[in-house]
């Protein structure tokens, strides 16, 4: 499918019908999200893809008992990095290093770049970035459902204490930021699935400065 015409068709399906997605779409999509733009490159979240029934059923209740998170054939959860360290930094130069063929030492440079983000910033503030850069990724996925012809359902309407909880992600170093839920749309169900899209007219969206 078409960019344009995959965004078109894509929404925010409210209800799913429980058909699991082939695998070789969820690796595409997942493979896509892997491949999103990120701040320094650095990735500094983990994806975590659900399809485990019980663990969906644990969280739903922490979802304000949405459908969808059961309905689902696939749960995605983006989960920022708590904190940034020097650790991960450095294990990040090492995988430039190996896939580059270059020296960490030349890497040198792009080091200190990324430790003012480590040490320039608080805990709080290093977590908030992390999970802007897990939204970008969010973002492609949900693209990458929609080229696939795979429904997806963004969620920031969860109790994040309550999933990470659930998942054991604070011993993970991990804070849940936003959930996709991928499936296929319930046409009997869901009153939205014939609906037209409805957005701002793109002369109003886009401010043009010459």
């Amino acid at each position: 499918m078409k960019l344009i015409d995959a965004l078109n068709w894509r929404y925010a399906t409210k209800r799913m019908n429980g058909e699991k997605v082939p695998q070789e779409k969820i690796d595409r999509i997942l493979e896509a999200t892997s491949l999103s733009a990120s701040s320094m490159g650095l990735q500094p979240y983990t994806i975590l893809s659900i399809t485990n029934e019980d663990v969906k059923k644990k969280i739903q209740p922490a979802a304000y008992n949405q459908p969808q998170i059961v309905e689902s054939s696939h749960l995605l959860v983006f989960a920022a990095w708590n904190d940034v360290t020097e650790a991960q930094v450095d294990e990040y130069l090492r995988n430039i290093a190996t896939t580059r063929s270059v020296s960490e030492e030349s890497l040198a440079g792009f080091r200190a770049s990324l430790m003012n983000i480590v040490n320039g910033r608080s805990k709080e503030q290093k977590y908030e970035w992390a999970a802007r850069q897990a939204y970008v990724a969010f973002g492609t996925a949900i693209t990458a459902a929609a080229i696939e012809e795979v429904d997806a359902t963004p969620m920031e309407g969860f109790q994040p204490e309550l999933v990470d909880e659930i998942l054991g992600l604070k011993e993970k170093g991990l804070r849940s930021v936003t959930i996709l839920a991928i499936g296929y749309r319930d046409t009997n169900n869901d009153l939205l699935a014939s609906a037209k899209k409805v957005r701002r007219n793109i002369d109003q969206l886009i401010l043009k400065v010459a």
